[in-house]
């Protein structure tokens, strides 16, 4: 009896890893936002519009995933993962699709940024949400290995977006994706269910000290360190987007590089973003979320040095800084998460991380924004790596005064430990 315990054991512990694959994928095609820059320049072409106005789009794809992620955050115990994904991914594809038909810059940013931005915003918590459940020891590995997905999703679609762009054209490369994650997309969501579904015994069982570190909503924007994690997802993500929405115009307008080389080189980005996400999950787990921004300010501020010394003809030093930035951003989208469930626990980590999440958001406007009219006002790339530069020295300082030392996270990532079976259990509750 104990034997065949012990073997349905392991094949539930074996089938857990199918919610990680599936995520990673769902990721990989929520992640094409990150391909915008393949599109950038074609959508100035197209509708005659500048720096400011092509980004747009992304910039409020940005801002409307961060906002249906914190509404919808509320809702996945009612509403399960599956349906949860499938509505989100009703609005990715109806989103794409009707950019296709687009007239103007305006529109496009409705449909591309507002429809199909609210769409991965309801899909992309849905798979972190199951898996945190059916990994509760080992959340920050599991989150940067289905974010992993997020992060190397240019390494696929970037290549796939420039080669439909050069073939069909920017507005039918909008139809025949929206098409395509239509069908693909359903499909992927259909295994997924949280651990009491499956009926694993004991992945959800109750603590003797249940709740005691799980903080709710309210309790956790009071805390000093909400403020510091917050204020600085704000900086990290301000910079690692723009820069992430900014790679093909500096290298070939800056570097002087074909947009087919850029392209190439976008791909090698995504996979050190997509490495970027286990890697400071494990940090943000094993050391701390302190460490592991601090870290991670000093990287870019040396990405950021190393763009200000290029000129046309460095693609050496372009290749080594982006990769650095993209490494950091695919960090942050691991720190937050992380650091979210480590400091308030995962009874109430949907609503919590839904909250934590629109500083995303507000990153995006900022970035975006801000990239763009120093570009219209100065033509001169400088300016964007000396933001990149303030930004993290003022993220520093806030990272040192908000984050007194790391014994209390510490302390609650220590305590939450003892709860190792909360995360299955509180879905139902």
């Amino acid at each position: 009896m104990q034997q065949k315990m012990i073997t349905e054991k392991k094949l539930i512990l074996r089938g857990e890893w199918l919610y990680v694959f599936l995520g990673l994928v769902i990721m990989m095609v929520l992640g094409t936002v990150y391909s915008w820059s393949v599109f950038r320049l074609p959508v100035e072409e197209l509708y005659n519009v500048g720096a400011a106005q092509s980004g747009l789009p992304y910039m409020t794809a940005l801002l409307f995933y961060s906002l249906f992620m914190f509404l919808t955050g509320r809702f996945f115990k009612t509403w399960g993962p599956r349906s949860t994904i499938l509505v989100g991914s009703l609005l990715v594809s109806i989103g794409w699709i009707l950019s296709a038909f687009a007239p103007n810059i305006q529109v496009l940013t409705v449909t591309y940024g507002v429809i199909s931005g609210a769409g991965v915003g309801i899909a992309y918590g849905a798979p972190l949400a199951v898996v945190t459940r059916w990994f509760p020891e080992k959340k920050g590995l599991v989150i940067g290995l289905v974010l992993l997905g997020f992060g190397l999703s240019p390494l696929l679609t970037a290549p796939l977006a420039r080669t439909l762009v050069e073939q069909y054209g920017v507005t039918k490369t909008f139809l025949v994706l929206g098409v395509v994650f239509g069908m693909l997309l359903p499909l992927l969501s259909m295994p997924f269910k949280y651990p009491e579904s499956e009926g694993a015994e004991g992945v959800g069982s109750f603590g003797a000290n249940a709740g005691v570190h799980d903080v709710t909503s309210a309790e956790m924007m009071k805390s000093a360190h909400f403020k510091g994690l917050y204020f600085n997802f704000i900086i990290g993500t301000m910079i690692g987007l723009m820069m992430i929405g900014l790679t093909s115009s500096i290298g070939i307008e800056l570097i002087g590089m074909a947009q087919k080389d850029v392209v190439l080189f976008i791909s090698v980005f995504a996979v050190f973003n997509g490495i970027g996400r286990p890697v400071f999950g494990w940090l943000t787990d094993r050391l701390s979320a302190k460490t592991a921004m601090l870290l991670s300010y000093a990287q870019i501020i040396t990405a950021a040095v190393l763009m200000l010394s290029a000129k046309n003809g460095s693609v050496g030093l372009f290749a080594a800084a982006f990769s650095i930035f993209w490494f950091n951003v695919g960090g942050w989208l691991a720190i937050a998460p992380t650091a979210t469930n480590n400091l308030y626990g995962p009874k109430h980590y949907s609503q919590n991380y839904g909250i934590v999440f629109t500083a995303y958001g507000i990153g995006a406007v900022l970035g975006v924004s801000s990239s763009g009219l120093l570009l219209d006002t100065f033509q001169n790339y400088d300016y964007i790596f000396y933001l990149v530069i303030a930004s993290c020295l003022m993220g520093s300082l806030l990272t040192l005064v908000l984050f007194k030392g790391n014994r209390e996270y510490k302390n609650e990532a220590a305590a939450e430990k003892h709860l190792p079976d909360l995360a299955g259990r509180n879905s139902s509750h």
